[in-house]
């Protein structure tokens, strides 16, 4: 015991100058918690006197005494127990380990001190004093012999012996005990605290390791029924028992009420055990499976991950000196942090490496070595990119010895990096690989790098067909020479590098009049002006930051205002003047704006600096020759094709990675400096307009306040001057950023996470909130992703053109004065007139001036919307009359669940009726002999009407109405007008001409059709629902099973609400009676369709109210009553048609509420191996402090947060059944492909030409069957077990083991399946029609 104490405090002392530097900041390892209460309060004693630290108000265990003797004998009590604790520890794990030390966990509150306000979890802020010799813990304070802790110490071993035999687990049970129970009056025990936390450290990895999850859940659950037994031994009373006694104690027999009680737990406790134990069996059955390449992650803390937003920080602000040359700035930063502690160990070794690229550039070999002394300082290890700059140094030095770079490569390989390592894995720019050859050849001169081609091989055995058999797939090529691919690409590569596109208004044909003529004049010269301000401004202001005396480890904007030319910043900042509405824009998304747009910019001119440019173009034209129409047919994939040219073409810069995405909080600075420049800068005379005024120079641009959702909002007004001007000049020009424009070549294939679509631009592949970066940490990790990538790149590769008949029709209704019936906003001339009156004027009464007001409110409201509504309009029909001439493609990307998008924000085909109706596929097709049947069958399902028809019955009604069909398509605007009646009446109108064409075509079978046909899901959310439950009733309620006319599930919903409507009305109810004749299909589809997708009673409501506010004749007082009155009907009746649903959307639920509250976010994989997880947190506030104001930012996706519980569990069905409609809509894009087929989708509804639609109705459906023969619940619920039931807590009674074994019981039990029978959907001709 005195060997221990010395070697403890002598070990202390020896380091006190640590303690002087860190302040106590040092970290007890290898010891357990216990002794390091102790051990802190010893050590506090001896320095504070060494030190004069004064003392702190905080709990400690050791007892404040001057009584010195009393203090040694408390703590030589406590090191006898901890010796024999030890001791006892070590002879349990004898067998495993001949040495094992006891891991010490650090303790916040003793020692160092924290907070008096807010103890650490699990322990207390009051003080618990050590118990004396003949005290116990506690309140009570009874006389017992010191060796009772001894006692104890035996009596425990002896139990787990027990437990080992009954088990026959001689090596698992070191690990879990049952602590001594607490008593009354003290919240902190002291043997709780001291041993409810300890780990073994050798034995608890070697249990990680190697023990079986079976073999942890068996012993986690025999050490809870062991915990029973003692307690009933002990006839102890169970806590509810207890709360009884207080009631009772009088007139009931405490014992007796027990013994029953514990009878019962007991039995309760062995059934439980024994499902446990079914359950461990099934698991181990499965354990070899877990255990391979595809077993997920074991659940980690948010360790690290805590300072991930501040390491990118660093890294921008490093990489934002070198690109602007600023090297001294950046030297400079990088000491002044390394220099610090605290804030050393912030760094990273990727850090310190951008620093050693530059110096490898310069030939410096010095100052490299200089940093590798850094990164031993930081207790860092060099990595690939840290050997990489030191080679290509020695590469660049003429001088350099074969020594020098032998000793590099075998430290290197020391470090068990190898030289193909570095050749594979880094990211080169400019012509470092070469330099880092020409090292590596100096001292192995046959060295060749061998090329890393990526496997095809899937994992999933979804798609190992479609990649291992290939013989008689036929990819499909693009109708486009070699010569003229590569043309376009050069015609895309110069919009990329210029960032933005100015393209012709269409209210530009509207004729010019004078004062449109005078204001644009106005407005050209203001813009001069306000370029020379803004330039003059942000020089005088570069030059105040640059000078600015700040601590040189202090982040400032400096670098990233010198990215740029000047004058690039002032058209960013200008272009979004021109670009601000009439009622103005939150700052926090105009900054945000502006910092992306300096950023992408910066990102395009950083290839160009790396020369990656170049390369870009070389491997593109030669990739054009896999799509061209002549060149030969082969059967190789584009992401295979684009990675075969990389690697045939390595040398040089690398053209993936290597590009560091700013932090949203730097882009957001960022933009609100540019910000705060236009606001006072930018100036007009109030005279310009009317020279009657007094001339003053006024701000253009106002930054004011406003509320939003009881929050006050910073808002940027532009004035009304310079809105007038605006809108009286009807500019003729519109500036867009380049990526809102289609490309005008095929997309770059996705072959990374951080690499595909758009040739410069940067671009995600999976689009999140700003700022989270969760899912792409997530993506990076997955090493199979092929399919995805496959998936979104046959997407991408779908040439699109303009339907230019269709473009100038609506062109013309947009330039007159719009049209509310076929969705075009009318012009802003039409808005409703804002009232003005004087809120100070005494004629008014109050009841009159808040009438007033809210008309004001009212007209204001409109007008925004009138706005919005019509520059939406205004930027599709522009971009798509630019267009008109072109062919196009649309790059695509992925939200968090798998549904894919097309990246331009505006313009494509998963926009509203009038976008869709505007395009065609750039690629025709012969109609064949049944095209011109789908043509019309497609017409009439755009119609909405004829639902209930079968497909026969669509058809005649088609043929019966030929006449409205060519009137409509003859004289859209002057004729019967049959198409404006229509669901959707653009693409009607676009299938009528489409069908006038064909019919009077002299062969309507050879017709070149560009027309996509749509084949639309059947409620698909309820059908993924319905196959996973192999629910019988509801496979047929959604047109999973073959009927002669469509199942329409809205309809039958309708009926029967109708049905129970009338039985209420006979029975006096009467919001029921006013209901009559207004229930219909359009009530209730939106509330059926969404329950799918967990809507609740509240959105429900809201749904049916909003349909029936529509209903002119409905009473209005009525609405509130009938919608509260109808969610309750539908939801009651979708209950009873889809059990099985509610069953596997309940199980959902409860797994993603018990996963999320023990601190876990829902994560799973989806059935083509794509990894999702939902980034729902707890909101908390960030503030950024700028120049302007304090903005207020609410983080909801920050990891560090605990998860959102009712987020997560509301979103996890929904989310879940998202992720499996893209999985079906990759696979059956994937095979439409390899069949040669043009394929598009908007989620659930799939587009092809009219002669292909019976070939993608097979694929369809065959990919849907196979996807779900596949056992999806069983296996998500293997995921979640093995992903969230592997860290067994080790209290066998703690309320967190309660809690972690009913997640584990509840995972074990996948709902039951029903008996419909998967394959009858190959036949169901109304499951997509």
């Amino acid at each position: 015991m005195s060997l221990l104490r010395i070697s403890s405090f002598a070990k202390c002392l020896s380091r006190r100058n640590v303690f002087e530097k860190c302040a106590f900041r040092a970290s007890f390892r290898g010891r357990c918690q216990l002794c390091v209460s102790v051990k802190n309060g010893g050590v506090r004693r001896i320095l504070e006197s060494y030190l004069h630290i004064p003392r702190r108000n905080i709990s400690s265990v050791i007892p404040k005494s001057d009584d010195t003797k009393k203090r040694i004998l408390e703590q030589s009590q406590l090191l006898d127990v901890l010796e024999a604790r030890i001791q006892q520890l070590q002879s349990d794990i004898i067998v495993d380990v001949q040495h094992a030390n006891v891991q010490f966990v650090k303790v916040p509150s003793y020692g160092r001190g924290t907070s008096s306000g807010k103890a650490p979890k699990g322990f207390s802020n009051e003080k618990t004093d050590i118990p004396k010799s003949g005290q116990t813990v506690g309140k009570g304070a009874s006389k017992s012999q010191p060796s009772r802790w001894m006692e104890k110490l035996t009596q425990e071993k002896k139990n787990k012996q027990k437990k080992q035999q009954h088990l026959q687990q001689e090596t698992r049970t070191g690990v879990k005990e049952k602590p001594p129970s607490k008593s009354k009056g003290s919240k902190s025990n002291l043997m709780a605290s001291g041993t409810t936390h300890k780990t073994i450290s050798t034995a608890a990895k070697k249990n990680r390791s190697g023990m079986k999850l079976s073999d942890e859940i068996r012993a986690a659950v025999s050490s809870a029924a062991t915990a029973t037994a003692v307690t009933a031994g002990k006839a102890s009373v169970p806590k509810k028992l207890s709360k009884q006694k207080k009631k009772d104690s009088k007139n009931k027999d405490v014992g007796e009420e027990a013994t029953k009680q514990t009878s019962t737990d007991s039995q309760a406790g062995m059934e439980e055990l024994a499902e446990v134990e079914e359950l461990e069996y099934r698991l181990n059955q499965q354990v070899s499976h877990w255990t391979s390449s595809s077993a997920p992650e074991p659940l980690q803390g948010n360790e690290g991950s805590s300072c991930g937003d501040i390491q990118l920080s660093i890294r921008s602000y490093l990489e934002a000196c070198v690109f602007s040359g600023d090297i001294e700035r950046a030297q400079r930063f990088l000491l002044s942090q390394h220099r610090v502690m605290s804030r050393r160990k912030l760094l990273n070794t990727g850090i310190y490496n951008i620093m050693m690229r530059v110096w490898a550039k310069k030939g410096t070999l010095n100052q490299i070595g200089r940093i590798f002394i850094l990164l031993e300082e930081a207790g860092l290890k060099p990595n690939l990119g840290s050997y990489c700059a030191a080679l290509e140094c020695m590469g660049r030095s003429p001088n350099c010895s074969p020594k020098v770079i032998s000793r590099c490569l075998n430290q290197m390989e020391e470090d068990g990096l190898s030289v193909d390592d570095l050749f594979s894995r880094c990211v080169f720019r400019q012509d470092e690989r070469d330099m880092l050859l020409k090292a590596v050849h100096t001292v192995r001169p046959d060295y060749q790098p061998r090329l890393n081609l990526h496997t095809s091989q899937c994992s999933s055995s979804l798609v190992q067909d479609y990649y291992t058999q290939r013989e008689h797939h036929t990819y499909p090529k693009l109708d486009f020479t070699q010569e003229e691919l590569q043309e376009r690409f050069k015609h895309q590569l110069c919009v990329e590098q210029a960032c933005t596109v100015t393209i012709d208004s269409v209210e530009a044909v509207k004729p010019v009049t004078e004062n449109m003529s005078k204001m644009r004049e106005l407005l050209a010269e203001q813009r001069i002006q306000w370029q020379k301000i803004l330039l003059q401004a942000l020089r005088e202001s570069k030059m105040i930051l640059a000078n600015t005396n700040t601590k040189d480890y202090r982040l400032n904007l400096y670098p990233y205002l010198c990215l740029l030319e000047d004058r690039e910043y002032v058209d960013i900042m200008i272009q979004s003047v021109s670009n601000m509405p009439p009622s103005g824009e939150s700052l926090k998304i105009l900054a945000g704006h502006l910092g992306n747009r300096v950023y992408t910019k910066y990102s395009v001119q950083q290839k160009h600096q790396n020369q990656t440019v170049e390369k870009l173009e070389s491997i593109y034209n030669a990739y054009t020759a896999l799509l061209a129409k002549n060149t030969e047919v082969n059967n190789i994939l584009p992401r295979e094709q684009w990675y075969k040219l990389e690697m045939e073409q390595s040398s040089g810069p690398t053209l993936q990675g290597g590009e560091t995405s700013w932090p949203f909080i730097v882009t957001l600075e960022l933009g609100t400096y540019l910000v705060d420049i236009m606001v006072k800068n930018l100036k007009i005379n109030s005279d310009i307009l009317n020279p009657a005024n007094d001339r003053k120079v006024i701000p253009i641009l106002y930054h004011m306040y406003t509320f939003r959702s009881n929050r006050q909002v910073g808002f940027i007004k532009p004035h009304p001057i310079l809105t007038q001007m605006q809108q009286e000049a009807m500019e003729t020009k519109l500036t867009f950023d380049s990526y809102v424009m289609p490309m005008l070549c095929p997309p770059v294939p996705w072959t990374a996470v951080k690499f595909g679509a758009y040739l410069l631009t940067p671009a995600k592949l999976m689009r999140t909130v700003d700022g989270a970066n969760q899912h792409e940490q997530l993506l990076e990790k997955c090493q199979d992703l092929h399919a995805v990538f496959d998936s979104l790149n046959q997407l991408g590769n779908c040439a699109w053109k303009v339907n230019k008949p269709l473009l100038d029709i609506i062109i013309s209704i947009f330039n007159d004065r719009g049209s509310d019936k076929l969705d075009i906003p009318p012009p802003m001339s039409e808005a409703p007139k804002i009232p003005h009156f004087n809120p100070q004027d005494p004629t008014y009464t109050a009841s009159e001036k808040a009438h007033m007001k809210r008309q004001v409110l009212n007209a204001k409201k409109k007008c925004g919307e009138m706005h919005s509504l019509r520059m939406d309009a205004l930027y599709k029909l522009s971009i798509a009359n630019h267009m008109r001439d072109e062919i196009f493609w649309f790059p695509h990307n992925m939200d968090f669940r798998g549904r894919t998008y097309p990246c331009p924000p505006y313009f494509n085909h998963l926009g509203s009726d009038v976008t869709r109706a505007m395009l065609v596929f750039a690629e025709g097709k012969p109609l064949g002999p049944k095209g011109l049947d789908w043509l019309k069958i497609h017409l009439v399902n755009l119609t909405g009407l004829k639902k209930r028809s079968s497909l026969q019955g669509r058809l005649e009604y088609a043929n019966s109405i030929m006449e409205d069909i060519l009137d409509s398509a003859d004289n859209p605007l002057n004729g019967k007008k049959w198409w404006m009646n229509a669901d959707e009446p653009w693409q009607t109108l676009a299938c009528c001409i489409e069908i006038a064409n064909a019919v009077r075509s002299p062969d309507p079978s050879k017709f070149i059709s560009h027309f996509p046909v749509h084949q639309d899901g059947s409620c698909n959310g309820l059908q993924h629902y319905a196959a996973l439950g192999r629910d019988v009733i509801g496979a047929t309620s959604v047109n999973l099973t073959p009927c002669d006319v469509p199942q329409d599930v809205y309809s039958v919903v309708a009926q029967q609400v109708e049905e129970l409507r009338a039985r209420d009305a006979q029975n006096g109810l009467k919001i029921a009676q006013v209901l009559e004749g207004f229930i219909s299909r359009k009530v209730v589809k939106q509330t059926v369709m969404t329950v799918v997708y967990g809507v609740t009673r509240y959105g429900g409501r809201l749904q049916i109210e909003k349909r029936l506010k529509e209903i002119d004749e409905f009473p209005k007082e009525h609405v509130w009553d009938a919608s509260h009155y109808l969610v309750r009907l539908v939801f009651s009746g979708l209950k009873e048609m889809f059990t099985g649903t509610r069953e596997i959307q309940d199980w959902l639920t409860e797994s993603a509420r018990l996963i999320s509250k023990s601190g876990h976010t829902v994560e799973w994989v989806t059935p083509l191996g794509l990894p999702i997880i939902q980034p729902y947190h707890r909101t908390r506030s960030q503030v950024l402090k700028s120049s302007m104001q304090y903005i207020n930012l609410q983080i909801s996706h920050d990891t560090k947060e605990r998860p959102d519980t009712v987020k997560q569990k509301n979103a996890f069905p929904p989310n879940f059944i998202h992720s499996l409609d893209s999985t079906h809509m990759m696979l059956t894009s994937l095979f439409c492909y390899s069949a040669g087929l043009t394929f598009v989708s908007v989620h659930d509804c799939f587009w092809t030409h009219a002669v292909t639609v019976d070939t993608m109705n097979k694929v369809c459906r065959e990919q849907f069957v196979t996807l779900h023969s596949q056992p999806i619940l069983q296996e998500l619920s293997n995921f979640l077990l093995r992903k969230y039931c592997t860290s067994i807590p080790t209290e066998a009674k703690s309320k967190k083991y309660q809690e972690y074994r009913r997640l584990m019981l509840l995972l074990a039990k996948v709902p039951q399946t029903g008996d419909f029978d998967l394959q009858r959907v190959k036949e169901s001709t109304y499951f997509f029609s």
